[in-house]
């Protein structure tokens, strides 16, 4: 069974960071062929794609326009460990994030919630 673990989420305030990881078991192939996503739904909204970065197939990393230049996406393959690292975070930011993965089929984790706020 496949299982995507985030974790790190946390209430934090205006202006603060937090770094999420994802950690998945069960992947039918090996960790590093799949391209992974951070994803995140607020209340009331649909989810949106966060963040993305490309498998040993390549395709880079890419951050949605309201996180650009404050949020990164990383991976170390070693670890089998997806991040994604969150600096001058804002209340729009607050919302539950979903870590994502997929290579011909796709599995999401169960979530981790992200509250900022003063």
């Amino acid at each position: 069974q496949v299982q995507l673990v985030e974790s790190g989420g946390a209430l934090v305030q205006p202006g603060g960071s937090l770094k999420l990881s994802c950690t998945p078991s069960g992947l039918p192939l090996r960790f590093s062929l799949y391209a992974m996503a951070w994803y995140r739904q607020a209340p009331g909204k649909q989810r949106e794609v966060v963040a993305r970065i490309g498998g040993d197939g390549g395709g880079g990393t890419y951050s949605a326009d309201p996180v650009k230049g404050r949020f990164t996406i990383s991976r170390d393959n070693y670890k089998n460990t997806l991040y994604l690292q969150m600096n001058d975070l804002r209340p729009e930011d607050t919302a539950i994030y979903y870590c994502y993965a997929h290579w011909i089929d796709s599995y999401w984790g169960q979530g981790t919630q992200v509250t900022v706020s003063s």
